[in-house]
This record gives structure tokens, sequence and C-alpha cells, in this order.
């Protein structure tokens, strides 16, 4: 292609860097503007324009990262997040924490001063390089571009390097940070090449050989989140039950065992665990560290694309990139029982119990069916209980669906109680923070839609606390022009942070004090906070509401669910 006279050596640079990153499979960029990354963002716009990229703009670099990390996750390749200088770049940081403990390859492209200007004061100026510490796969400090001989073809290796530590790492995928200084001038128009040969991103995968695992009585396979379908076919592949976390992938299945909390607490069950396989990063329980810890427990740890490996106590002695299943289930009738007790006595556990009386119902008797009818208004009128409404948000949601689980007490209701159902399930479970998670849902709404379609694409619910909701309010901002996904944020609404009662500390420190420090009450008006940001809003007041308020519409919707404490 031919550049202008007047084209700045920073644009070049800049066009050549997101041609290079676009033939090796980028296709979403995420920016937040500013002076000094105004090449790199006034390049995306033209290469939005050309059709080459998608393209999303938010004014906070917070939200920005974690919308970054939800496209992401649901495309499985790389995703820019362009930033100025100065704090833009140090609020990316929970979200490339994020990234960083979930194995999420997110490339942080940052706009920095020359190395002349570093160091004296000059503004918008902090010590970049090196921000994020060990969280990122690869840090690379580019000098300001000055238009020398050589330097697009050195931009394209730069956009190659971080492709491949942020998605081939001999470490895990994760984040990448490509820091670039840029001098004045700093921007100039700058003409879009033509579209090359592309490059199709593999996502990549752990290679080492797989070890061979052997039926054997007291066997458990523990899936946690992230753990993927693998862990379920590995259950039935050994007749073991399945523990399997609300958001690990692998909650479906005949072998699952939804009460597993209180089974791994029962005599002749927990107590009788010899072996535990573990797939994904379990976070939702104390119950499965302390089985892992037990001297008489041996556990094999699977492999993830996290940056740690799954080790509580440091009680695991095998580690293993995969497995292999050899031999047949052991069809015993010691086995059979051995799988079988856990499943029935998980589904009894879990029997509605505040279920209208079935003898009622079929009874013949007119006082006996009039008590029915009044035991049925009874339950629509009651209010909504977590239970009801993870049971419900949970019903409502089907494969071709997306939902998303913000780290509150909701998703642990959900871990205790939702039956086996093969959808698609994402939290933030790296760090388990509330960080971003109204823009990871975005971030996944807005990518499913656009590689299935808006016709034909599910909807995406995210289910959180009111905290939750109110620490990432800003991302209910979109972009003006950009496409509005069709979400559901479903905010369980008790007035704070009530997920801190259930701390042992609640049950001994005065409540005065207590609630001032870990309560963080609230009483912020959910229904103006939608208003304000241009959101549908609705109220779901009893459990007879559910299912109505929860009906997917094509336009994002805060729907709002008072809790009690």
């Amino acid at each position: 292609m031919t550049h202008p006279r007047s084209s700045s050596p920073a644009s070049l640079f800049a066009v050549a860097l997101l041609d290079e990153f676009v033939r090796l499979g980028v296709r979403d960029v995420v920016l937040s503007p500013g002076s000094r990354s105004q090449a790199l963002a006034l390049a995306a716009a033209e290469f939005e324009e050309a059709g080459r990229i998608r393209l999303r703009v938010r004014i906070d670099e917070r939200g920005a990262g974690f919308l970054a990390l939800g496209l992401a996750v649901e495309t499985s390749a790389p995703v820019l997040v362009i930033t100025t200088s100065g704090t833009a770049v140090a609020n990316l940081h929970p979200a490339v924490l994020e990234a960083h403990h979930s194995g999420v390859p997110l490339i942080v492209v940052t706009a920095d001063r020359p190395v002349a200007l570093r160091g004296i004061g000059s503004n918008q100026t902090t010590e970049q390089p090196g921000i994020f510490g060990d969280a990122v796969r690869a840090t690379l400090d580019v000098m300001a571009p000055t238009g020398a001989p050589g330097e697009l073809a050195v931009a394209a290796t730069i956009a190659g390097d971080a492709m491949t530590a942020a998605g081939t790492s001999v470490l895990t995928p994760g984040p990448v940070h490509l820091n670039i200084a840029f001098s004045e001038p700093l921007s100039a128009i700058v003409p879009v090449p033509d579209a090359r040969e592309a490059v199709t991103y593999a996502a990549p995968g752990l290679t080492g050989d797989p070890l061979p695992v052997f039926q054997m009585p007291g066997t458990v396979v523990v899936a946690g989140h992230g753990a993927g379908p693998v862990a379920e076919s590995t259950a039935r592949a050994l007749g073991a039950p399945l523990l399997a976390e609300v958001s690990s992938g692998a909650h479906f299945g005949p072998n699952l065992v939804v009460a597993y909390r209180e089974l791994l607490s029962a005599i002749d069950f927990g107590d009788r665990v010899e072996r535990v396989i573990v797939f994904g990063h379990p976070t939702l329980s104390r119950e499965i560290p302390a089985l892992i810890q037990r001297p008489d427990v041996a556990t094999v740890v699977v492999r993830s694309t996290t940056a740690d490996d799954y080790n509580p106590g440091h009680a695991v002695a095998t580690f293993a990139d995969a497995i292999r299943v050899t031999g047949e289930p052991d069809n015993s009738s010691a086995g059979r029982a051995w799988l079988g007790r856990w499943v029935t006595t998980s589904r009894a556990l879990l029997e509605q119990h505040d279920a209208p009386a079935v003898e009622l119902a079929i009874s013949s008797t007119p006082a006996d069916q009039a008590a029915f009818s009044r035991q049925v208004m009874a339950g629509l009128r009651a209010p909504v209980t977590r239970r009801s409404l993870v049971e419900a948000v949970w019903r409502m949601t089907w494969p071709h669906d997306r939902l998303v689980l913000g780290a509150s007490r909701l998703i642990r209701e959900a871990d205790r109680v939702v039956p086996g159902k093969k959808i698609s399930v994402h939290a933030n479970r790296g760090l388990a923070g509330i960080d971003g998670t109204i823009a990871t849902a975005t971030g996944i709404a807005l990518a499913s839609q656009a590689l299935e379609g808006q016709a034909a694409a599910g909807i995406t619910r995210v289910l959180l606390g009111d905290l939750t909701l109110l620490h990432d309010a800003g991302s209910l901002l979109f972009g003006v022009g950009e496409p509005r996904p069709r979400l559901q944020v479903i905010v369980g609404n008790d007035g704070g942070g009530t997920i801190f009662d259930s701390l042992e500390v609640a049950a001994s420190a005065p409540s005065g004090p207590l609630d001032r420090v870990m309560l963080t009450a609230q009483n912020v008006s959910i229904e103006s906070l939608a208003a304000a940001y241009g959101w549908e809003y609705r109220r779901i007041a009893n459990r007879g509401e559910l299912d109505a308020g929860l009906t997917a519409s094509d336009a994002p919707t805060i729907i709002e669910v008072p809790l009690a404490r």
C-alpha cells in the first residue's frame, strides 16, 4: 500500500501492528480513548470501517479489560484491549489477574511516553513495563517508532511474539503486555491495507502423554470451574460419582451428585472415598479441599489452562496433562452400589421441600382439592428465595443460551441445588472477585451473538448480587452505535454484602460494627439506574412472577429480585 506524506511513524506502526494481529487471528478489539494511544485508536477505527475487526469502545478501562476477557472466553481466541498511558494501564490490572489465573488469552496494548520522558515527572507517565508483574506471560516494551527502515516488519514480528506468548505459552494461555512508546506527531490517517492470507487461530491444548487410570473402589471425580465435559465422560467410564461444580462445564449426566457437600460430610460416603480425580479449578466448597488433604486419600489432578496447579495443602502427589481410562466400569454389585448410593441419596436430598402435598393433588375429596389449591396459591404469592431464584434461572436457560454467575451467595446456592443440565455456564473464578462481572457477561453475549448470528443466538443471563452490580455499574453503558446484546442482568437484591453473614465471625462479632464494615448496606434505586443507562427494567415480587419475568427479550434488561437477608 502507499501512504500519504503526512503519515506519522506512530500511525504507520499502529496500522502494521494491527494488520499482523488480524492476519494471525485477532477479530475483536476493545479500547478506551486517550491522547497517547490515538494512533492505535484511529487505526482500529479504520480497521473496523474496512470490516476487518469488531471494535468496542468503553470509557472505563477496568470495564474494557473485562469486556475483552468475556470476548476471549467465548471465542477462545486472543482479544486486544488498547489504552492510553498512566492510571489507564493500572485500571486493567483486575482483568489481567483474572485472565492470568483463568488461562484466558488477553493482549493488553498500552501506549507510553518515549524513554526520554520517563522518570522526569512528565504528565501521565509512570513505570508501565512490569506493572503487571508475573501475571503476564510476557512484557514487550517497544521503543517509539521513528520511521526508520524495517520498523513495519518489526511491528509484525512483535504482533507474532505477543500472539505466541498469549496463546501457545509453554506454561498456559494468558495475558500479554505490549507497551508501545509513541512520540509526536502521534497520528495521521493511514489507509488500511487489503486483507492478506489469514492464519486461523487454534486454541492450544496440553500435550503430555495421558496417564493410565484404572477403575478402583472408592473413586470420585471432581469437576471444578472450567473442567469441561471430559470430567463427565471420565466419571462414566470409571463408574464413579461426579462431584461437579455449577460452572465446571460438567454439571450434567447420570453420575452427577449435586448434594456432594452433604454426602462428603456423611458417614459411609465421604469417609469411604479412597481416590479423587480432579479436573478444573474447584472453588465453591470447603469439603473438596478438606477431602484431598486427608492422608488416606490419593489424588490425581488433571492439569488445566489455569496459572497454578490445584494443590490444596500441597497434598496432591500426582499431576497429569490428561488421563486415559483403562478397563471397563466396575459392574459388580459393590461397584454399582458405590455409584448408585451417591446418586440416589443426592436426589432424595434435593427433593422440593416446599412443594404442595401430592396426596392432596390426587385426592377426589373437595376439601383436599381446595387445600391443594390454597397451597399452590400460597406458593405463587410467597417471596422469592435464593433457591427458587437460582432454580428458575436454571430452568429458563437452554443450550443455545449463556449463563454467567457472579461471585455472590447465588452461585453457591446454584451449586448446591440445581440439577444436571448441559448448558454453557461461566463465572470469573480465577480469583473469584466481583470485578467486571457485567462487562464479562457483555463480552460473552456479544461474541456468542456475533458468531451464531443475532437471530439464531440465545440470550445471555448474568445472575449476581446487588453489590456486584453496583461495583460494575459503569459497564451498563454501551458504545453509541455499537450492537446491543440480548442480555439479562438478574440482580438478587438483599441490600448489601450478606455473603459475609456466613463467616465464622458473624456468630461472635457485634452486629453493629459487622454491618458497618462488612454488610456495606445500600439502598440504590436499581430502576433509576436502569433508566439512566437506557436498559429495560423488571421487578419480580414473588415466585409466581419468576418464569414470566425471566422470559427473554431483545433489549438489554435489568431484572431486580428482592431477597431477604
